[in-house]
């Protein structure tokens, strides 16, 4: 029943999403000419022409409310959003939520535990639903005064464009923060990205970091075969030489291809079966014109030392068997190593080896990178505030017993009230995902997991933390987390590691808020 449940409330949350929204040209103003462009045909194949049409991204937020400068076409579509799947149309999901909710609360109590969060968590660094809450409400304690004095910034920005009666709703913060920033740091993507030639940030950028820290060189092999003309491989040498590793990069879209990026094994380390790594990575980076060289934004820069963070954890694999080899380890611990190695992109030494113009070679002008640092930490107790605030409202449905679920009446209510529980209900500020649409915890495996997210950016930068106190992105800090952590896969309990290697037995998160420039 759970698995026919999930099916239908993916379907019924894809159609709803799938809702046409039509405007006039007029009322997108703000759009570029490329998104106005997709948005006629959009429209002119659903027989409306003359008009835009606009779909609905998973998220609360849409992405084209920074851009959107009609208010009450912001008010519109941000309203679609946050209500999908709660019109009590055919694609209403209250009634499939609340069963489902009751299946796991009720497979929970015959395995002897007193709801689903509980149980699913035992395996988890978490170990306890309560450990989870705990981190989360920290986190939202600490950033609260931050998340108040940017609505007052924006909303007092706003007011000198709108008149000082103007306040702040939930689909103007994302508009005014972005002309706030343009405003404040004035910076250009398209002279950031002169800067990020592609190859560059693989080779003397992700590759020089590895080998750095961890010894690692790199070379091409082009006797394997690959799956398409624009993948490369390469041979992953450790420091005595010998080869420990396959790695694949998949560097641009292309039609065939899913969104995104990810790194996957063809083959998984084991001794047993006398196994080495074989691993991928796949990223979506524009493909340049023939002869042209590859220019990516920060973005970018940051997913691919992201996703080799995910490989080295591959590689440094060093188990008997494939189950507990690599990357086989918690939700709430494999984002950590990636995490992680997004510093390496930031690191002074690594950053001037690879962020170099792509005509004249010269390093990124200090002034310039001041200028990116600043305008990436701009706002960021936002996307905070609605992490903290889905997560929160994931364990508040996972933590409930079965006559707790059963006695719920109003799924909408239900929401307000946990919200309102552990101090998140920011008017301005909704939750990533609402109920009735948050797919991760319904469909996609995150049920009482969605805090993962947020838990191992804490380990992350605690451990980078560590790493700066003993003398920052070293061989020898790099051989000791290796030796500690990266190599163990999941044939040890985790937490002990990041302990031994931390010397914290209780998570801080001080250093997350630091990294997102939400305390000094």
């Amino acid at each position: 029943e759970a698995a026919k449940l999930t099916v239908e409330f993916s379907n019924k949350l894809n159609d709803a999403s799938n809702e046409p929204l039509f405007f006039s040209k007029e009322e997108l103003e703000g759009l570029s000419e490329d998104d106005l462009k997709k948005a006629s045909e959009l429209a002119e194949k659903e027989g409306k022409s003359g008009q835009y049409m606009l779909y609905l991204e998973n998220t609360t937020q849409q992405p084209v409310l920074a851009s959107l400068k009609n208010r009450d076409t912001r008010k519109a579509i941000f309203e679609a959003s946050i209500n999908r799947c709660r019109k009590g149309n055919d694609n209403d999901t209250r009634k499939i939520i609340k069963r489902i909710a009751e299946i796991r609360a009720e497979k929970a109590e015959i395995l002897g535990y007193k709801n689903f969060a509980e149980w699913n968590l035992t395996d988890a660094l978490a170990k306890k639903p309560e450990n989870a809450i705990n981190l989360l409400t920290r986190l939202a304690d600490l950033a609260k005064t931050k998340i108040e004095s940017d609505q007052k910034e924006i909303e007092d920005y706003a007011k000198e464009i709108e008149g000082k009666d103007f306040k702040l709703e939930a689909w103007d913060w994302n508009y005014y923060a972005e002309q706030l920033r343009k405003e404040k740091y004035g910076v250009d993507e398209a002279t950031l990205n002169q800067y990020f030639v592609m190859d560059s940030v693989l080779i003397n950028g992700v590759f020089y970091a590895a080998n750095k820290m961890y010894g690692l060189t790199f070379t091409p092999n082009t006797k394997v075969s690959v799956y398409h003309k624009d993948v490369t491989a390469w041979d992953v040498m450790d420091k005595d030489g010998t080869v420990i590793a396959l790695f694949y990069f998949d560097p641009y879209s292309r039609p065939s291809k899913s969104g995104g990026a990810w790194m996957s094994n063809f083959v998984e380390q084991s001794f047993l079966l006398n196994q080495k790594p074989v691993i991928y990575n796949v990223c979506n980076n524009p493909k340049p014109a023939t002869g042209k060289p590859a220019l990516i934004s920060w973005d970018n820069v940051e997913t691919m030392f992201h996703e080799f963070g995910h490989a080295l954890h591959g590689i440094f694999a060093n188990q008997k068997y494939p189950y507990v080899s690599g990357t086989n380890v918690p939700r709430d611990f494999v984002e950590m190593p990636s995490q992680f190695n997004e510093h390496c992109a930031t690191d002074p030494d690594v950053f001037a080896h690879y962020a170099r113009h792509y005509e004249t070679g010269e390093v990124m002008p200090k002034e310039l990178q001041e200028k990116m640092a600043k305008a990436h930490s701009f706002n960021q107790a936002y996307p905070l505030a609605e992490n903290v605030a889905a997560s929160l409202l994931d364990l508040a449905w996972h933590t409930l017993s079965l006559d707790e679920v059963k006695a719920i009446s109003d799924i909408d209510a239900f929401q307000q009230a946990a919200l309102e529980k552990y101090g998140v209900n920011y008017a301005a500020i909704p939750p990533r995902y609402g109920t009735t649409y948050f797919r991760h915890i319904w469909t996609n495996g995150y049920a009482s997991g969605y805090y993962a997210y947020l838990w191992t950016e804490a380990l992350c930068h605690e451990i980078y933390e560590a790493m700066v106190k003993s003398g920052g992105l070293t061989a020898a800090n790099g051989q000791r987390f290796r030796d500690m952590i990266l190599s163990r896969g999941n044939s040890t309990e985790l937490m002990p590691l990041f302990t031994a290697f931390t010397g914290h037995e209780e998570v801080d998160i001080a250093p997350l808020l630091k990294a997102r420039g939400l305390i000094n």
